[in-house]
């Protein structure tokens, strides 16, 4: 039998069938977690409200079950920790705001219902920056999420608790959500794997604007596989969310075979000049195209045009926030961050014509994408133009020399990829001089997740780089 911490980075599919061998029970598994949690968590700041008591009546449900021969479906026993701003019945619910600081919803969202549905055993919510605005993960609720690989620069956000807590190997998989990066960003600096999947492959709600797309659920996990197993589950139809999509979830259980040989990779540095980039960041995506070229790929360094992504993706995510916040933020200006108002408030003072504008422009960008990947099968792209930087300030206001406008500026490298509308996978690609994970993106066409994970899952087995756990903790 293994020890606990090494249960504890034993990748979910592997735990699944370890679980219906009866080779463990779920209430071992939990306890080895929970464990773990109590090892590493004060000093990491992932897990930020525990439901320790439920977790162990779920386990023991779990285990009932298992002994008459019936399992609760594909993820049945793992534990898992959803992210703060998914609402969890009878379960707090901060948005890690002191606005928020005592709201129990009596619903859960859609992907925690399916989730839950599945099998999984509850351990509490992660940490996330306030209303999942930023990049980095703190709050004055619970305070700053660290990095499992140097305690002292951040996790990354919004899902940063999320992507902590897998890296630190407190639960082996998580759900999260990315409207400018906010499951890339944290995978990219903690090691592990994000997907932002095309808008309507995992369904929205409740959702201020059910129609918008700009903002998407998706999975994660430490394995290509994992996060395959929690899309199948989080993916398919549903018709509270009007542009869910049809296909069902478990077209993506399995991972295409294949990797990358024969396929036809493009890669940038710098999106063309759209970004500025650090050398360390550039060398890392530079690498990773040459690991894509050894393992059988066709590369060329090539990039679509992004002109007006910008734009685009500050229009959009003002007016969601206006739209979707306004109200509740009137309410409460005195208690939350300034930034955030005045990121929704930018939103009041928005035209139509300005609103027209941007939907022209992410009409003609989600085209030029399209256009792009009819010749390539994937856009290998940098998560973050630097390594992940101190923990304790909001974001870096300056990138290979250059001043950021604000907590966005530094961003773009995945905000430009929202707007597209295509699908992105966050991959680990190696270490910069500190030792701190540096991710890369591989931006797929459009609701073709299937082929993107198959496509992640061959850098997956030519690098490795996911396999070295931190050493911080």
């Amino acid at each position: 039998m293994a020890s606990a911490d090494e249960l504890c980075y034993r990748p979910a599919t592997v735990l699944e069938a370890m679980l219906r061998a009866k080779e463990i029970s779920a209430r071992e598994l939990l306890q080895a977690h929970l464990d773990r949690i109590d090892a590493v968590n004060p000093a990491v700041n992932a897990i930020v409200t525990h439901t320790t008591e439920l977790a162990r009546a779920q386990a023991k449900a779990a285990d009932d079950a298992a002994a008459c021969g019936e399992f609760l479906g594909p993820l049945h026993g793992l534990p898992v920790a959803f992210k703060d701003n998914h609402l969890t019945k009878g379960i707090v619910t901060t948005f890690g705001s002191v606005a928020r600081r005592d709201f129990v919803p009596d619903q859960d969202d859609v992907v925690v219902e399916r989730m839950k549905a599945a099998g999984v055993v509850t351990l509490g919510k992660t940490n996330i920056p306030e209303f999942a605005a930023g990049g980095n993960t703190f709050n004055e609720v619970f305070g700053i999420t660290r990095n499992p690989y140097d305690l002292s620069v951040t996790a990354g956000g919004s899902s940063g608790g999320a992507a902590a807590a897998l890296a630190a190997g407190m639960h082996p998989i998580a759900d999260g959500n990315d409207m400018g990066g906010s499951l890339r960003l944290p995978a990219g600096y903690c090691n592990v794997i994000g997907l932002r999947p095309s808008a309507g492959r995992v369904p929205v709600y409740p959702a201020g604007d059910s129609f918008a797309g700009l903002s998407v659920s998706g999975p994660m996990g430490r394995t290509v596989a994992d996060v395959a197993l929690l899309l199948s589950v989080m993916a398919g139809p549903d018709r509270r969310s009007p542009i869910s999509l049809e296909e069902p979830g478990a077209v993506f259980a399995q991972v295409p075979d294949g990797g990358m040989r024969g396929k036809r990779i493009a890669f940038s540095v710098d999106l063309s000049g759209a970004v500025q980039v650090e050398p360390e960041v550039a060398e890392i995506v530079r690498a990773a195209a040459a690991f894509c070229e050894d393992a059988g790929a066709d590369v060329e360094e090539a990039c679509p045009d992004f002109a007006g992504a910008d734009e685009c993706f500050r229009t959009l995510r003002a007016w969601q926030f206006e739209a979707t916040l306004g109200e509740f933020l009137d309410s409460y200006r005195d208690k939350v961050r300034p930034s955030l108002y005045a990121n929704m408030d930018a939103g009041r003072t928005l035209t139509g014509p300005q609103v027209g504008r941007a939907a022209v422009l992410r009409t003609q960008l989600f085209h030029r994408m399209r256009e792009f990947l009819d010749r390539y099968d994937a856009l290998l792209l940098p998560v973050s133009p630097l390594p992940a930087f101190p923990a304790d300030i909001q974001y870096p206001e300056t990138v290979a020399g250059q001043q950021q406008p604000d907590y966005l500026g530094w961003m773009r490298a995945v905000c430009h990829v929202t707007v597209t509308g295509h699908p992105a996978v966050a991959m680990p690609a190696g270490f910069c001089s500190a030792g701190t994970p540096v991710g890369v993106q591989f931006v797929g066409r459009h609701r073709s997740e299937r082929e993107l994970l198959g496509l992640a899952a061959g850098f997956e087995a030519v690098t490795g780089f996911a396999k070295q756990r931190p050493t911080a903790i």
